[in-house]
């Protein structure tokens, strides 16, 4: 591993870089701490980070030494290194350093090349490994017994912070160290907006309710995404659904390693468009999932990513219909040469609650 940064080291023409992106850092690293960062040069490997994480990096990233930024703070504490070890430019995260951190450092560095940086360190963790895709499974399938469990709790005059509240609950109670991302419940009018923000809105007959929700599981992340109907669904909705459904089965059979993330997307977009909803499908069809939920590569109507064996990643179409409602159905998979295997389990046709 280390080998592989010091390579991306000499191909930014750098002396050192500073690692702040946390996922990175504990990829790298093995430090999972909150705050901190890594430098890595051809001579040092270095943990800063404070008082309250120095015993956590020592134990977990072994093989460096982790230094203390006590009152100093950390832009002093970085260019002594830097200066001590006489390097004339130091590469940065562009994405993770704010201006103000930025500034810090080009204070303290005056005579250093500060050289920013992108993608370079997030690509190492695109191919997982054997023991990286057990985590995933194990988190997926966390959230396989979770929507299990909260068709129970679904009925009318539940809330949809209610739902949300008992989805960490049950994930939590089910072995998850945590949760991936804030769960999104989005009940009736509300399921329209991809991304709805739980409200107090209560669920009602006839709703349709999107659940879209995840765990971490030794750090790594689940992804998976279910709409049902509160009682009786009305045709309207049945159609929807299977149209959205048609479109998600579409790519699971087709999709393997090596195809472009564009025309994977397009699997689905093309059935979408021409069951008439052209332009109720506005997000890309699906990401790949890591120690972060949104990692590359990506699936969407431009993406250049190639897909390849031992990647992940989501497939959740959808159609979102202004004043009516939406469907999206999300499962998450691993790309393998001859197609994919997937880890989500919950069933797909669709219940009427």
């Amino acid at each position: 591993m280390i080998q592989k940064v010091l390579d991306i080291i000499k191909g930014l023409q750098c002396d050192a870089i500073l690692i702040s992106n946390r996922h990175s850092v504990r990829y790298i690293t093995g430090y999972r701490g909150d705050t901190g960062y890594a430098y890595i040069s051809q001579n040092r490997k270095i943990i800063f980070t404070d008082f309250r994480y120095i015993y956590q990096a020592q134990a977990e990233a072994v093989g460096y030494e982790v230094i203390d930024i006590a009152n100093d703070g950390y832009a002093k504490t970085i260019a002594k290194v830097v200066v001590e070890e006489n390097n004339k430019s130091l590469g940065f995260e562009e994405e993770e350093v704010s201006f103000a951190e930025y500034s810090k450092l080009k204070k303290e560095l005056e005579d250093v090349t500060l050289i920013p940086y992108h993608g370079e360190l997030a690509s190492l963790r695109m191919v997982k490994t054997s023991e990286e895709l057990s985590f995933l499974k194990e988190a997926e399938h966390i959230g396989d017994i979770t929507f299990s469990k909260i068709l129970d709790e679904i009925k009318p005059g539940v809330t949809e912070i209610e739902i949300a509240a008992k989805l960490e609950y049950i994930m939590k109670t089910n072995g998850a160290e945590g949760i991936s991302f804030d769960p999104i419940v989005a009940s009736g009018l509300n399921s329209s907006m991809p991304h709805a923000v739980p409200s107090r809105k209560k669920i009602e007959k006839g709703d349709l309710l999107t659940l879209d929700f995840g765990c971490k599981y030794n750090g790594y992340c689940s992804d998976m995404t279910r709409t049902i109907v509160v009682g009786k669904a009305s045709e309207k909705q049945k159609e929807i659904y299977q149209t959205v459904l048609e479109a998600q089965m579409a790519v699971l059979n087709q999709v393997k390693a090596g195809m472009v993330g564009r025309d994977i997307d397009k699997i689905a977009r093309d059935i979408i468009y021409k069951a008439g909803y052209e332009g109720c499908f506005g997000h890309g069809l699906g990401h790949s999932v890591g120690l972060f939920i949104h990692e590359s590569p990506r699936a969407s109507l431009k993406s250049e990513d190639i897909v390849l064996e031992n990647m992940t990643l989501t497939v959740e179409p959808g159609i979102y219909v202004k004043d009516f409602g939406g469907v999206r159905i999300e499962d998450m998979i691993v790309l393998t040469k001859d197609g994919c295997i997937n880890f989500t389990n919950s069933p797909k046709e669709l219940i009427e609650l």
